[in-house]
């Protein structure tokens, strides 16, 4: 597919474009782009592929074992979101064949129009559960009582039903173009044909720079820093309760890795896409960038689990328990422990803890 005119936006189709991009540079040594494509970017997809399954799949195994997953708001956004990010993952597979076999699909179109939907919805979705949950923990630490009213897991199943209509609807382009395209060589390719690339590619990498980055990126960063305003100054208030700081340190490492991961792992993505807006001809450089852009797309699922959850005590502790289960007497005295400390807790012990301030 000729990258100029057939520019295409969900991390499917540049892997199909690279690798049929690749073809048209000369080779740079050893490292050409053709070897990168097929060899080490397989290579890297597998190994994301690999670590990305197995932690969400643990995650959820985790939830399901030690407690009913609709027991606590913060569970169900969290087993959701490993869902999500499992989706997204399980997808890959088609993407290293493609790699391997230089941009060539060969799973029909219909496969071709679900595994483009299913990669482009799980981007949305993943990202609009990831804004529900900070929006959730702004709620729970900055109005720990009044939020007690809606903040109920009845409330979050409606509001992830709501959010995976959404990004059904957000991602319409997706089901109206994604088809078989001709390669070189008499190919055929799967990925996103607009009907008037050179006019439409504007629109839509600007619509899916906002919707599903620029918006979601400015609401958990205001979320989140109005969060550590609030424990920053009940933590003045609290200096004496070491218990306090200990726990506001814990959730301060939480959120700075929450915000850091979403804007490391995408914000090169689409801040190659509207580069490539202004590009006549994609340089070597940029095909090497756009490569390693599309790796840190994935590996935002592949890391969630890691740092959504286990950087929290709670599913930690369970993980732990899970894989050596503790003597009865040892579970009653830590829970004593926890108890006589004042640890605070939701009911259903929610995974992702974050310490709910009372306004003073």
């Amino acid at each position: 597919m000729d990258f100029q005119v057939n520019r295409t936006l969900s991390l499917n189709d540049c892997t199909s474009n690279l690798s049929s991009l690749g073809e048209n540079f000369s080779h740079a040594g050893d490292l050409s782009p053709t070897t990168y494509s097929t060899f080490i970017m397989p290579t890297l997809f597998g190994i994301i592929c690999l670590l990305g399954i197995a932690g969400n799949s643990l995650v959820i195994c985790t939830v399901f074992k030690k407690s009913s997953p609709g027991s606590s708001v913060p569970d169900i956004f969290i087993i959701n979101l490993s869902m999500v990010d499992l989706l997204f993952l399980l997808g890959m597979p088609f993407l290293i064949h493609q790699l391997l076999g230089n941009g060539a699909w060969q799973f029909g179109g219909t496969m071709c129009t679900i595994i483009t939907a299913l990669d482009a919805n799980s981007q949305f979705t993943s990202t609009y559960i990831l804004t529900a949950m900070s929006i959730d923990r702004y709620l729970a630490t900055v109005y720990p009582f009044t939020s007690t009213r809606f903040r109920k897991p009845s409330v979050a199943v409606l509001v992830i039903c709501v959010l995976w209509a959404l990004s059904f609807l957000s991602i319409t382009p997706v089901w109206m173009y994604a088809e078989l395209i001709p390669l070189p060589g008499g190919l055929l390719g799967c990925g996103i044909h607009l009907p008037d690339p050179k006019r439409d590619i504007y629109w839509y990498t600007l619509y899916q720079f906002f919707l599903a980055f620029a918006i979601p990126f400015g609401l958990i960063t205001v979320a989140y820093r109005r969060i550590l305003l609030r424990m920053a100054r009940s933590q003045q208030a609290l200096t004496g309760q070491r218990g306090t700081r200990l726990r506001t340190k814990k959730v301060t490492r939480i959120a700075i890795a929450i915000c850091l991961a979403f804007f490391v792992c995408w914000a090169p993505f689409h801040i190659l896409q509207l580069v490539q807006l202004a590009m006549d001809q994609p340089t070597l450089t940029f095909y090497y960038a756009y490569n390693v852009a599309i790796s840190l797309g994935y590996a935002n699922s592949c890391l969630n689990p890691f740092i959504y959850i286990l950087l929290g005590q709670n599913l930690h502790r369970r993980i732990v328990v899970s894989v050596r289960p503790a003597n009865p007497g040892e579970e009653v005295s830590q829970h004593r422990i926890k108890s006589g400390r004042g640890e605070p807790s939701e009911s259903g012990q929610p995974l992702l803890h974050l310490v709910s301030v009372s306004a003073r």
